[in-house]
């Protein structure tokens, strides 16, 4: 019988295939103990966006405390017949060794900088790379999406409502996580609120309503049940001239005799801003001025915009599959490179070329500082700087585009603070994980540190991700002494 993904808690094979042929030659070639430094980042911001949400750290830590091969795997590759024994035992007794530095979950994030760096025997900082981009690519790209549709919503409440559209099981479950530490107030998963501690939230379907002999009675029913939750789905049939009225209806001769008020509807189609205003109209004139309306139906960060342009009389929002499989642009661009070898106890840096200046890689061993305005608190830049160089944020300091360098900028009257942070040492988990409400937080209120126009869904500023004048360096000197580009 096979194993669902639920069960294999010991990932070590989820794993692009040339990893262990590569693994196997680092083998061969008696590198296995080199140490490689990698960086995981990502290229372009999911729609055109100002940023991104980087989100997954805890997932990729379990992965990374459970890296192991058993006998199952090993007898796998074995009868593949291309591993050798020597390697297969290496496999065998392998133990997870690296230092790892991540950006915590919750912070907004920009092209090219690092968001993970690995350090470690080559053959290991090799084998996590599919994993890793497999769990940062994912529940970042939802944070991000899920992101903008909350700031569409202008402080409405916004309900992950996706496991059904979702791309299989764990994209439901870890999507709903992502979109919880980007804002939404809770989730139609149950699964991932029993996991993740998330507010699981749901009331019925249009099913139930078809199950009853009446509308009414399908209302009246849900309300005995729910005396202190009734929210009740009103468009089955039509909204206004049943729906709306036989809410109003249980309201009366159902809720209240028990002492209890009709909590909210819900509408899934139609003309959303009509019949919501319609609805409150409605609602308010019978003395139901509390009871919240909620909308759902294919919405996202454009039509909750345009629906609050147009007056929608909405309270909350419930959105599904275009947040939970970010439909506008379902990718997240982040990629796995080698930055440096460390050769006879010095750090070598290593850079990929490329045609597409956009696709040269960053060099070295690298730390990413974020600077903030003393006066406003807002973000003003980040550097992507070489480990060991210090910032004084006493002095000046000049930035300037790494492209375009005539394009320079003095930064003054500012703090300044590293990104990356400690996970792993030699191995060994030193990160204090933080809970989903922490990672949740951190979010808001990072986001509160960036300027309005980097929110902007079409055209966004665009922010300053530079280099220190000493990694600049690097890389021009390796741009320019590479014989192969000869």
């Amino acid at each position: 019988m096979s194993k669902s993904w639920k069960d294999h808690s010991n990932l070590s094979m989820l794993t692009d295939f040339y990893e262990l042929t590569m693994s196997k030659g680092y083998f061969d070639h008696g590198m296995k103990d080199t140490i490689a430094y990698f960086d995981l980042f990502f290229r372009t911001v999911p729609q055109g966006g100002g940023f991104a949400i980087t989100a997954g750290l805890d997932q990729m830590i379990d992965y990374l405390l459970a890296l192991r091969f058993d006998d199952e795997d090993l007898a796998y590759l074995r009868n593949l017949k291309i591993f050798s024994e020597s390697f297969l035992e290496y496999l065998r007794t392998f133990k997870f060794s690296c230092d790892i530095w991540a950006i915590p979950e919750g912070t907004p994030i920009f092209p090219n900088e690092p968001i993970v760096k690995v350090r470690g025997p080559i053959i290991q900082a090799q084998l996590i790379e599919t994993a890793l981009l497999s769990t940062i690519n994912h529940q970042s790209l939802i944070a991000t999406k899920t992101s903008r549709i909350v700031r569409s919503a202008k402080g409405r409440p916004v309900l992950e409502f996706g496991a059904r559209r979702a791309q299989g099981y764990d994209a439901a479950v870890y999507g709903a996580r992502a979109a919880y530490i980007a804002g939404v107030a809770g989730t139609s998963n149950t699964m991932a609120g029993q996991l993740f501690d998330i507010p699981a939230l749901g009331t019925m379907a249009h099913s139930w309503v078809q199950a009853f002999p009446s509308e009414y009675e399908a209302f009246a029913a849900y309300a005995r049940s729910f005396p202190g939750s009734a929210v009740l789905l009103v468009d089955t049939y039509n909204v206004l001239k049943s729906g709306v009225p036989n809410a109003i209806r249980t309201a009366h001769e159902v809720l209240e005799p028990m002492g209890e008020r009709l909590r909210g509807i819900r509408i899934d189609s139609g003309d959303l801003a009509y019949l919501t205003q319609k609805s409150r109209d409605m609602l308010d004139a019978a003395g139901l001025k509390d009871c919240r309306i909620t909308v759902s139906n294919a919405l996202d960060e454009y039509i909750i915009r345009d629906l609050i342009q147009q007056g929608a009389a909405v309270d909350s929002f419930g959105v599904g599959e275009r947040l939970i499989t970010s439909k506008a642009e379902p990718v997240f661009s982040g990629v796995y490179k080698l930055a440096a070898i460390e050769q006879n106890g010095r750090i070598q840096p290593c850079m990929k070329f490329s045609e597409n200046a956009t696709k040269i890689t960053n060099p070295g061993n690298k730390e990413v500082w974020r600077f903030f305005d003393r006066s406003t608190g807002k973000a003003m830049a980040d550097l992507i700087a070489l480990a060991g160089e210090e910032i004084d944020d006493s002095l000046p300091y000049e930035i300037f585009d790494p492209l375009h360098t005539w394009k320079r900028k003095t930064l003054t009257n500012f703090t300044v603070r590293k990104l990356l942070e400690p996970i792993f040492i030699a191995g060994e988990l030193v990160y204090e994980r933080a809970s989903i409400e922490t990672c949740r937080q951190r979010c808001a209120q990072e986001l509160d540190r960036l300027w309005d126009s980097l929110k902007r869904f079409e055209n966004p500023q665009s922010y300053y991700v530079d280099l220190s004048q000493k990694l600049w360096d690097i890389r021009d000197r390796l741009l320019h002494s590479n014989p192969d580009l000869i």
